[in-house]
């Protein structure tokens, strides 16, 4: 087994959010697929983008990934991850090692119409939950994550995640 400080520190991207902010979907911390392509949710077997997409009544899969940022962005949905680096071999929450947490009171607090916080998995649920508590005008949301390590057939995540729907502007105008 690697010695704890020989394991790699990844870090995390930087948020995907505007002054139109209405709903952030956070995760725990991108895994590797991701953080080679510099995307989130980058890897193939990831619902992420059919999931959202099916909420927005979009195919965000089929979009560029700049593309689909905006579109969510129009929508009212921001991005994050409640780790900002931390180490871990391979993409598994469970091998999380050493978490930084991001700076989410900072951000949520710069967000005007911020009404509810998302969280992609049971890791970004408990330390979310524990970042943001106190914080009584945000909804905060458990969903079953979106990875395919989570192995809860897709229909069943998209009833979870249909609730999101109260925060999204289903119509909005062209990003």
């Amino acid at each position: 087994m690697a010695r704890t400080e020989d394991i790699p520190r990844a870090r995390g991207f930087e948020p995907i959010v505007d002054a139109r902010t209405r709903l952030l979907i956070l995760g725990s911390l991108p895994g590797e697929v991701s953080l080679k392509a510099s995307q989130y949710y980058a890897h193939p077997r990831n619902a992420f983008w059919p999931l959202v997409g099916g909420l927005v009544g979009e195919d965000l899969a089929a979009l560029a990934y700049r593309e689909r940022l905006e579109r969510l962005k129009a929508h009212g949905v921001g991005l994050w991850d409640v780790i900002a680096s931390a180490q871990r071999s391979g993409s598994l929450d469970a091998a999380i090692r050493s978490p930084e947490a991001s700076d989410l009171r900072h951000l949520v607090a710069d967000l005007p119409v911020l009404r509810a916080v998302a969280f992609n998995g049971g890791l970004a649920a408990r330390l979310g939950r524990r970042i943001l508590s106190g914080l009584d005008h945000l909804q905060l949301i458990d969903l079953p994550s979106s990875s395919p390590a989570h192995a809860v057939k897709l229909p069943t995540k998209a009833q979870r995640w249909a609730v999101l729907g109260t925060w999204l502007d289903t119509h909005p105008p062209d990003a």
